[in-house]
Order: structure tokens, then C-alpha cells, then sequence
């Protein structure tokens, strides 16, 4: 373990900055509370400093670094929402930025060549395969051609300026092992081998030109799982568990590690060295 989130949390986004610093932001804090809650960890000092909160409380948003700049997505608070708003660590300052449609939460992104992508979730309608793709120089959003399978609760990591997305909750609450990958470059989806353990609310991050997924859960609860996946062969590995089962958490690298972080209302993180 490295140090703790200030506060246990559930359904948050991690990022990380061009700087190697680890971002949490938003999430459950429990009691049907929403959080705004933004904390950096600091790698070098394994130290986490509260930073300027997000405007908008939120759980269940998905978040991504554009350059030198954080951007938040969707989520829910006291319904679904479209709000993005982007964070600027030099300034510790925050500022609203074109919403996405439609409102959904549960989503997840990813950024190739500067531009963020968008995929799944869920909202009134149920789940959704939209992708959206959000583009910072002129604060818009445009459709792309949809993920082949609906899903909320995924993982995604970019790879090659390829997108994977990973797992999730599938129609009648199916615990999913579905991985389709999307080329921006030609706008279109190819499925790759699946997961080998189906399960949602997992999270993503990519280590190496390497793809681990960690945690989530499956029929059985929350789980330990840690997988990895190799784009250069399409193949999949199992690595060590986590050390605490947990759903809903986040994940993120940084100098050659993973970090799981928070998920099932703990404030648990647990690095990992591939």
C-alpha cells in the first residue's frame, strides 16, 4: 500500500499529469453524497494534497488529462449530467467547458492525438455505445461510430493512439469480458480477445505500452483480479491480486507503475510494479 486517500471513496476518476502527478477526483462518499473532492499524489513524496474542488459534485464521471489540463465528464448528481469542466494544475483553478450529449454517467475515456473520446455509460434511455469525440482548440463535441457493445461501468486505456475499451455492465446487468478497440484514424471498431475474467466497474490503466485491468466485481462480489493485456499479440496474462477486493475503484500509472485507487467506499491504494 502507499498512502491513503484523505477520504474513502467509490465510483471516482484518476488521471494522470504530463507532471507523473496522480489526480482523484469526485466519486461516492456514501449517504447518497456526490463528491467534488480533487486530491494529487505526489509519487516522489507518496503524499496526497488536496487541490481546488471541482465545481460540480459528482459520482460516476470519467476523467483524462488533455495535454497539461484535467478534463471531468458526465457522471451523476441528484440525476444524470453532461457537465465537463476542465482543471489547470498551474493556476489550481477550474473552468466550464462545452457539455457533452447526451447525459449519462458511468462512462469512460480516452485521449488519442490530443483529442478526448468518450464511450458507453448509461442514462434514462439505458445503456448506451455512443462515442463522442471533444475537441480542446475548439471547445466542441462530434459523434463517431459506435462501440459495437452497450455497456456502462467500462475500462478504457489508449495504446498506439488506439483506444481499448474493457469489460463493464452489459444488457440485464451481464458481467461483460467484451474488449473492442477503436482506431480513430479510420473511425472504426475491431474486437480483440476477450477478457479472461467477465466483470464490471473495473478500472483501466496502462503501464508499458501495456493494458491492467484491476478489481471491479463479477456474480460472486468485488474482486481482486488483476489482468494484463498486450495489444502486440492480443493476448491476455494474469498477474498478482490486489490486496483488498474492490469495485467502482479508479486507476492510473505513473513512473512505471499502477495505481489502484479507492472503490468500494475505501480509501485503500495499492501500487503495483509490472
Amino acid at each position: 500500500m502507499v498512502a491513503p486517500l484523505p477520504t474513502g471513496l467509490s465510483a471516482l476518476a484518476a488521471a494522470t499529469s504530463p507532471s507523473h502527478k496522480v489526480y482523484a477526483v469526485g466519486g461516492y462518499t456514501g449517504v447518497l453524497r456526490s463528491s467534488n473532492l480533487l486530491e494529487a499524489f505526489s509519487p516522489s513524496t507518496d503524499a496526497w494534497v488536496a487541490k481546488a474542488p471541482m465545481p460540480t459534485a459528482r459520482l460516476g464521471l470519467a476523467a483524462a488529462f488533455i495535454g497539461d489540463q484535467l478534463f471531468t465528464v458526465g457522471g451523476v448528481n441528484n440525476g444524470y449530467v453532461n457537465t465537463v469542466e476542465a482543471y489547470n494544475p498551474s493556476t489550481n483553478t477550474w473552468a466550464k467547458r462545452a457539455p457533452i450529449t447526451p447525459r449519462r454517467c458511468c462512462a469512460a475515456v480516452g485521449v488519442s492525438n490530443g483529442i478526448l473520446y468518450a464511450i458507453g455509460g448509461e442514462n434514462l434511455s439505458g445503456l448506451l455505445n455512443s462515442v463522442e469525440a471533444y475537441n480542446p482548440v475548439t471547445n466542441s463535441w462530434s459523434a463517431k461510430s459506435p462501440m459495437p457493445t452497450p455497456r456502462s461501468y467500462l475500462g478504457v486505456g489508449v495504446v498506439g493512439g488506439v483506444i481499448y475499451a474493457v469489460g463493464g455492465y452489459g444488457r440485464h446487468g451481464a458481467y461483460l469480458n467484451v474488449v473492442e478497440a477503436y482506431d480513430p484514424s479510420t473511425d472504426t471498431w475491431t474486437t480483440k480477445s476477450p477478457m479472461p475474467s467477465p466483470r464490471g466497474a473495473l478500472a483501466v490503466a496502462v503501464v508499458a505500452g501495456v493494458l491492467y485491468a484491476v478489481g471491479g466485481s463479477d456474480a460472486g462480489g468485488p474482486v481482486n483480479t488483476l489482468e494484463a493485456y498486450d495489444p502486440s499479440t492480443d493476448t491476455w496474462s494474469s498477474d498478482p491480486p490486489m490486496p483488498t477486493a474492490r469495485l467502482a475503484l479508479a486507476a492510473a500509472a505513473a513512473d512505471g507503475k499502477l495505481y489502484a485507487i479507492g472503490g468500494s467506499l475505501s480509501d485503500e491504494v495499492d501500487a503495483y510494479t509490472p
